[in-house]
Order: C-alpha cells, then structure tokens, then sequence
C-alpha cells in the first residue's frame, strides 16, 4: 500500500496491489486509518503487508491484519538513513573546505621569492623590458656610427634623439652604465601592500578590480591601474587555475550513501580526504557501510548489533534514526530480512499521474478508479 495525490498539498487516496502479480487491487478515497483499517478487515487472508514508514498505515495494518507481517520498505529506510547522514554532514559542514594554510604559504613564498616581480637588485643593472633593450640597441647603434667618425649632431639628427642623448651613449662604455641606477631601489607605492596581494592570488582572488577595492580598505593611497599592471604580471607568471570549489552538503552525503564503485576518482579522492579531517565523517561512513551491507545481503537479524554499534558512538542524527526505527522495529527486520518491497507501487503511482492528466484534473475519484481497475483487468 501506498498513499499517491489527488490533490497535491491537500488530498490524498491510498493504492493498494497484489505484490505477488503486481496489479491494483483497489484505489481507496483516502489515507486515513480507519478507511484502510476497514478494507483490510473486508479483505481478510492478508498475510504480508508492504508499507512506507506512515504511522497511520502500521496502525491501519495492526486493526485490520492483526496476523499479518509487516514489511517496510527498504528505499524509505535507507531515504530515512540518509537524512540523518546529511544532517551530521550539516552539522561538521565548517570541514568540507579545505585548509588554505600549507598550499596557500607555499605560493605565497614562491610569489615573494620572483625576481621578476620585483625591482631589479641595487647592484645590478636591468636586463630584460623593451626599455632596456632600446638602450641597448640605440647604444650599439651609436658607437657603430663614431666608429665612422660621423659627429654627434649628424648622429642625433639621423636616430631623432636629442644631441645630449647621443653624448651620453657616446660617453657610456657599455649600455650597463646607463641602465645600472635607473630602475635600481624604486620603490612602488603598491609595495606595502604586496605581500597581502600575494596572499589573496595564491587563495584565488585574481580579479584586480575587486583586489585594488580590497586594499583601498587596507589604506592603499595609488590609483588602480597601477594595481591592473602589477595584477597582469602576477597573470603572466602566476597563471592561477580556479580554487576547487568546496563539496556541498548534497554531495558529501550523496558520496557516503552511493556504492564506493559508482564514485569517479576525483569524488572518491575528496570524500577520503574529508574522512581524515573529520572524524565524525568518518565514524559515520563506517556505519553507513555496515548498514548497506546489512540491507544488500537480507541480514536484518544482526540490526541489533547495529544499532548497538551506532548508540555507543557520539553521533546524534543516527542516533534519531535508531530511535525510528525502534519504534517499527518488527517492519524494519521484516524489511531488511524478506525479498518483499514496495517498489512495484512507485509505478503504478506514476501511471496514476499520467491518468489524471489524460483526464486534465476535472475527473472525480469514481472515474479514476475505474480506469485504473479496469486498465489492470484488460492487461491480465
């Protein structure tokens, strides 16, 4: 038996089959427990009855059939045991993310230790940049034309640099002579706040409009394109793929209710390291382990061991599901123990459905019932 809409939000009627053919047996107005009481001691004989985990059915069950066995459905349970993992998950939920500590430090460091981030060493010239390589060339270029005792004046007036520009490369020796000093020691006023931006990049902020808003909090007097330029250099040579976005809830508990097998390598990499990080987690995977084998291999007459197992442990959302279960325990052995379920029911709620729209909602309760008793009868 199982309950399906007529109304969604407001009404409900009750489906009952026949497990063995798996045809409806009849369509009742309501979920009520006298109705299903009552039509149960019409139908007397009922020696198994398949269920969800309703009060109102087990009570319908125990006035009608008192003989006979009681069966819960074993998806219902095992949906019952998984909102109970998914509320520890909720309650551990600060784990999921992992520490930034030892990943963050590392680029941080690797960040701070580039020499092509910074300024050029005071002792030292500049080597690389397309000024420095213009000095370079306009250097060469100069003495290539004394050496052909061409002046100055002739010189300037053919490369269009100033005559004081040309003297000055004449005099220098080699280009190192200009370039040593010239960007040596500078500092930035975007220097304060670089190790916070090295920081942020490592953790995967690297969008500069919204760094340059974060260090003007922090006292950044500059102006924001020097930040874009510095930001285009930590993109040049720190190319930051996007942080692994942390696990949901959803997940986390989807991952410690599915078959291990069904799991990618990626999702079963993250659940292991999630289980090292919080034991709760862990001690709970055991559990869920313990209890689909359980349920996989019919052994609903070690569930007391189990629950024994679950009660000893600091785990208070199973420990909510155990109290459930010990409230329609006979079910729930019955469940995990005999080949019955209430599977073959789910389909015929989803035939309903398709009814009701054939007959655009306006048909009543009668009309429905024929045609699903009737549909039945045709096709045996």
């Amino acid at each position: 038996m199982d309950d399906f809409a007529l109304r969604k939000g407001h009404n409900y009627g009750t489906i009952l089959i026949d497990i063995e053919t798996r045809q409806p047996v009849d369509l009742l107005p309501d979920r009520t427990t006298s109705t299903v009481a009552r039509w149960l001691a019409d139908h007397p004989g009922i020696e198994v009855i398949c269920r969800d985990r309703s009060t109102a059915y087990a009570e319908a069950g125990r006035l009608g059939a008192p003989n006979a066995i009681h069966v819960a459905d074993r998806w219902h349970i095992w949906s019952n045991l998984a909102e109970a993992v998914e509320k520890t998950v909720v309650q551990h939920r600060t784990l999921l993310r992992e520490p930034h500590d030892s990943a963050t430090s590392q680029v941080t460091a690797a960040m701070e230790n580039a020499a092509n981030l910074d300024q050029s060493s005071p002792t030292g010239p500049r080597t690389t940049g397309r000024l420095s390589d213009r000095v370079r060339e306009q250097h060469t270029t100069v003495h290539a034309l004394l050496d052909q005792d061409i002046g100055l004046r002739t010189i300037a007036r053919q490369l269009g640099l100033a005559r004081n520009t040309v003297r000055r490369y004449a005099n220098a020796a080699s280009a190192d002579e200009l370039l040593v000093g010239r960007w040596a020691g500078r500092t930035s006023i975007l220097d304060p706040c670089k190790p916070y931006l090295h920081q942020r990049w490592a953790e995967g902020c690297t969008v500069a409009r919204r760094l340059f808003e974060e260090v003007r909090e922090r006292g950044y007097p500059g102006g924001e394109n020097v930040l874009k330029k510095y930001a285009a250099k930590l993109r040049e040579n720190f190319p930051h793929d996007p942080p692994r976005k942390a696990p949901s809830v959803r997940n986390v508990t989807s991952w410690l209710t599915r078959y291990p097998d069904r799991l990618t390598d990626d999702q079963a990499q993250q659940l292991k390291t999630i289980l090292t990080r919080c034991p709760g987690h862990n001690r709970t995977a055991h559990h869920v382990r313990a209890f689909a084998e359980l349920m996989n291999n019919r052994q609903g007459k070690h569930l007391d061991q189990w629950i024994t197992s679950v009660t000893a442990d600091d785990l208070p959302a199973l420990h909510t599901f155990v109290t459930g279960l010990g409230q329609d325990l006979d079910a729930v052995v019955a469940g995990l123990s005999l080949r019955y379920s209430s599977g073959a029911v789910e389909g015929h709620n989803n035939k309903i459905k398709m009814l009701k729209r054939q007959m655009f909602g306006r048909a009543n309760f009668d009309l429905l019932r024929k045609r699903v008793l009737l549909s039945a009868r045709g096709r045996s």
